[in-house]
């Protein structure tokens, strides 16, 4: 079993796009019947033919909730005659945290990662022209700014073009004292920024202002924007459908443990 997740998933890491290329190795067959969820002391362990799962730092394959460990359920039964693990996101996302997110110290430095995104957000930056795409992303955009300004009390600056502007440092004081210490949500969190580029979209989608399809929709008003003007070639909808994948992973993530804290 340890061969098999160091041959599939490789060595544990937190981000979007390690987790990414360290799952694009040789394919194994499938050498199970099914997969499935114990209770114990370790959270709700995920087995395989009734036998435990370790990841690839040999931890145990555990989840903090039912519905998060029946997710990974699903993604293991889901698999065919060879195993995809780029098929199986909330199943990566559980190895680093596990592996990569279990101190105080490795918390965080997630943390901080997410919070770098407050400096250069993807709702700060503002198209000059057309005025039809200059109003897409206000609507899409602004209610977002107003809230962290009125909720949050973090107000920040915009910007026309790419043009670098300094934020407030109370604003990104007050952005990052936002941020959660749990590590699963934490884990879920930076793989809602690092796939639309605003952490404060992924607060938004933690404190219930969005929910995930509106976040999606927020973050790609430019993406598709240029897509209804130019089409789509079959590479970049793949790319697409690939991030689209990892981002409703980790909002199911956040909204599981949303669901498990109230």
């Amino acid at each position: 079993m340890r061969e098999l997740f160091d041959d599939v998933y490789g060595k544990p890491g937190f981000t979007v796009q390690e987790s990414r290329e360290k799952s694009t190795g040789a394919r194994r067959k499938r050498f199970y019947t099914k997969a499935d969820v114990s209770l114990g002391d370790g959270g709700h362990a995920i087995t395989l033919d009734d036998k435990t799962v370790r990841t690839p730092s040999r931890n145990l394959l555990a989840a903090p909730s039912r519905a998060i460990a029946d997710i990974i359920v699903a993604e293991w039964n889901a698999q065919q005659e060879f195993i995809d693990p780029l098929s199986m996101p909330v199943t990566r996302l559980a190895n680093s945290v596990l592996d990569a997110i279990s101190t105080d110290e490795q918390i965080a430095a997630v943390r901080d990662d997410i919070a770098k995104y407050f400096n250069s957000d993807l709702l700060f930056y503002r198209a000059s022209h057309p005025e039809a795409l200059i109003a897409r992303e206000a609507a899409a955009w602004d209610p977002v700014l107003r809230w962290a300004a009125d909720d949050l009390g973090a107000h920040f600056i915009l910007a026309e073009g790419v043009m670098h502007v300094s934020q407030p440092e109370q604003a990104l004081a007050i952005a990052r004292g936002a941020l959660p210490t749990d590590n699963w949500m934490v884990a879920a969190l930076h793989m809602v920024t690092t796939i639309t580029g605003s952490a404060l979209l992924a607060l938004a989608l933690l404190r219930g202002r969005l929910d995930a399809d509106q976040v999606w929709s927020a973050a790609f008003v430019d993406e598709d924007w240029n897509i209804e003007k130019w089409g789509l070639d079959e590479e970049v909808a793949q790319r697409r459908a690939a991030r689209e994948t990892d981002f409703r992973a980790a909002a199911s993530v956040v909204a599981a443990l949303k669901a498990a804290a109230s």
